[in-house]
């Protein structure tokens, strides 16, 4: 099943794309952030360009398992996308995507000044992954 997912930013919006087996997640895009109407409208025809069963949205959560100021501003995008695709949309934690993101560039020998780029994609990318992670059976491992 192929997967996007969205990083909602205030200025831009990284997105990325998994494999067709669901398994592994890719850096798609940047997009910059225009209105929510259009970056949901963007975000749609993403998923159906791409061949996407699944858009994932990450959400920041309080410590109570609540959704921040930031957390809620996604759910109005998530919601707005719904309203554009028949696709499913759903949230995820994002908790740390852009920490992850800049240890990646670092891990990979990234100049300082490299490092600074737009990191929204490969945040994304970090929050399909972890999203992939947790709802991917390895049909390899046995009980006992």
């Amino acid at each position: 099943m192929r997967v996007l997912a969205v990083d909602p930013g205030d200025r831009y919006i990284g997105v990325a794309i998994s494999d067709q087996t669901g398994t592994i997640a890719n850096p798609l895009t940047i997009i910059k952030h225009t209105s929510r109407l259009i970056d949901a409208a963007t975000i749609a025809q993403l998923g159906q360009d791409n061949s996407a069963q699944l858009i994932i949205v990450g959400a920041t959560y309080d410590e109570h398992g609540q959704l921040t100021a930031q957390g809620r501003r996604a759910a109005r995008l998530a919601d707005v996308i719904r309203s554009q695709t028949p696709l499913e949309v759903t949230l995820w934690d994002e908790d740390y995507s852009s920490q992850a993101a800049l240890s990646s560039r670092i891990a990979l020998g990234t100049s300082r000044k490299k490092r600074k780029q737009r990191l929204d994609d490969l945040a994304a990318t970090y929050i399909l992954q972890t999203y992939l992670d947790a709802h991917h059976k390895n049909p390899g491992t046995t009980n006992g």
